[in-house]
């Protein structure tokens, strides 16, 4: 079929994922899709202006883009719904270190200048990322400027771009749509 064509002329997609994405992109941010979750915009960001509300039992705190910490990096595969996938090597700070001690909250809040907004169980803190980078550089505005969550193991849109707010709290992670409704 088409997949063996594709592998034989070295194309890419050749290969799916067992949800059946295609690679598009991998090892390249430019040649990355940019996707959108329904009627979202790609916002423009100011990097001098913008700032992380970050609130933890100890209060809220804000931090700018030059603030963040931002030298790990993480090897992870992004599989959206749109039927893509690629693996990049995403810099910026786990959540866990950005945070600090979270005690016995259950989960955190990630939200975009868009109002969309995904919950993760506190025990995920110490795997995800905010990212600001990818391949080695900063990441394009359709990827997420100025930071986007990284979740390994989790389908796209569970990878909240362009984060403005990040909120510890005792609700169940679960309580959220399956599926984002926004």
């Amino acid at each position: 079929g088409l997949e063996a064509a594709a592998a034989v002329a070295g194309l890419p997609g050749a290969e799916r994922r067992q949800t059946g994405s295609h690679e598009s992109g991998s090892g390249d941010p430019a040649a990355m899709p940019v996707t959108q979750w329904l009627d979202d915009r790609i916002p423009a960001v100011d990097a001098s202006a913008w700032r992380l509300a970050v609130t933890t039992a100890a209060g809220t705190r804000t931090v700018g883009l030059a603030d963040l910490p931002n030298g790990d990096r993480v090897t992870a595969t992004i599989d959206c719904t749109g039927g893509w996938y690629a693996t990049q090597e995403w810099t910026g700070v786990p959540l866990d270190r950005l945070l600090g001690d979270v005690g016995d909250a259950r989960s955190v809040l990630v939200r975009s200048v868009t109002g969309y907004s995904r919950r993760f169980p506190a025990r995920d803190l110490p795997r995800l990322l905010l990212a600001t980078g990818a391949g080695g550089a900063p990441l394009s505005p359709g990827h997420g400027f100025p930071a986007r969550i990284v979740a390994p193991g989790r389908r796209g849109f569970w990878w909240v771009k362009w984060v403005t707010d990040i909120t510890i709290d005792d609700r169940p992670w679960w309580l959220q749509p399956p599926f984002p409704l926004q």
